[in-house]
C-alpha cells in the first residue's frame, strides 16, 4: 500500500518525538498547516516538503521518497560508491581510515555493507568464516553470526544488545525491507533474551575481543559526512576504534 506524503511526515514527526505544535514551531509554520498536510487536506509544495523534511532531519533517501509521495521528482542523486564520480569521496575516506592505523577503522553504507577498511581490521576479520567475507560483507551479520567474530567477543551479550538496538532504530525510521530482514536474521543468531535500551552510562561501552592470545578492548566512534547532497554519500558511516586501555594500545602499536 502506497503511503501519502502526509502519512510519511506524520511517521517521521512521531519518530522524532515531536508534537504537531513543537514541529510547527521548529519549521516556522502553523500547527493548522501541519495538521492539514498530515491528514491530506493540504497538498504541500515541493519546497514545503523539503522544508518539513529538513526540520525533521529526514535522511536524503527518505526525502526523495517524500517528494515522490507528494507527486514531485526526487532531487537528491544516488550515485554508485564504486563509480568515477565518487573517486574524491573514496580517497577522502581511505585517508581517514589509513590515518587511524594502527587502530581499526572501517566504512559502511546505510545497510551495514562494508565499503572500505584499514589493515588493522584484521583484529576483527581474522579467523571468521570465509563465506562471511565474500562481497558484500555485512558488518552487522559478521558481528553476530556464529561464524563471525562473535565467539571471540568476551562481552557479547552487551555488544549484541547495543547492535540490535541500533539496527531496530534504523528499521523503525527507514522501513527498509532489507534492514527489516537483516534484523530478523541477526536476532535468530542469539538467545531469546530481551534487548534492553542502552543507558546513558553506556555511551562509551567497550567491545572486548580475543586476538593473538590476548584480550583487546576498544571503544568506537561513528562519523558521517555532514554536508552530503548525494544519497549514497549521506549514508556512508566511518567507524573508528580506539584502545580502551593501555595494554590494547601497546599491543597494536607493537604490531605496526
Amino acid at each position: 500500500m502506497t503511503r501519502t506524503v502526509g502519512e510519511l511526515l506524520r511517521q517521521w514527526r512521531r519518530v522524532r518525538g515531536l508534537s504537531q505544535l513543537e514541529f510547527a514551531s521548529r519549521a516556522g509554520v502553523s500547527t493548522r498547516h501541519v495538521s492539514f498536510v498530515e491528514t491530506g487536506r493540504t497538498a504541500p509544495s515541493r519546497d514545503m516538503v523539503l522544508r518539513l523534511a529538513e526540520h525533521l532531519s529526514v535522511p536524503l533517501r527518505e526525502r526523495n521518497r517524500l517528494l515522490i509521495a507528494a507527486g514531485y521528482a526526487p532531487v537528491y542523486l544516488e550515485r554508485s560508491w564504486d563509480g568515477p564520480e565518487m573517486t574524491a569521496a573514496r580517497h577522502a575516506v581511505r585517508q581517514i581510515l589509513d590515518g587511524h592505523r594502527p587502530y581499526p577503522a572501517l566504512a559502511v553504507d546505510g545497510r551495514w555493507n562494508l565499503v572500505l577498511a584499514n589493515s588493522a581490521m584484521t583484529v576483527f576479520f581474522d579467523g571468521v568464516d570465509a563465506s562471511l567475507l565474500e562481497p558484500p560483507v555485512n558488518m552487522m551479520r559478521l558481528s553476530m553470526h556464529p561464524g563471525g567474530f562473535a565467539s571471540r567477543v568476551t562481552n557479547m551479550p552487551e555488544v549484541r544488545a547495543r547492535l540490535l538496538f541500533r539496527l531496530a532504530g534504523q528499521v523503525h525510521q527507514s522501513g527498509d525491507p532489507f534492514l527489516t530482514s537483516l534484523h530478523r536474521e541477526v536476532i535468530s543468531y542469539g538467545t531469546s533474551e530481551a534487548v534492553v535500551r542502552p543507558g546513558a552510562d553506556d555511551i562509551a561501552m567497550p567491545i572486548r575481543i580475543r586476538h593473538g592470545g590476548q584480550e583487546l578492548s576498544f571503544i568506537n566512534m561513528i562519523a558521517r559526512f555532514g554536508t552530503a547532497f548525494d544519497v549514497t554519500l549521506d549514508e556512508i558511516a566511518v567507524e573508528s576504534y580506539f584502545p580502551a586501555d593501555s595494554s590494547t594500545a601497546d599491543a597494536l602499536n607493537q604490531k605496526h
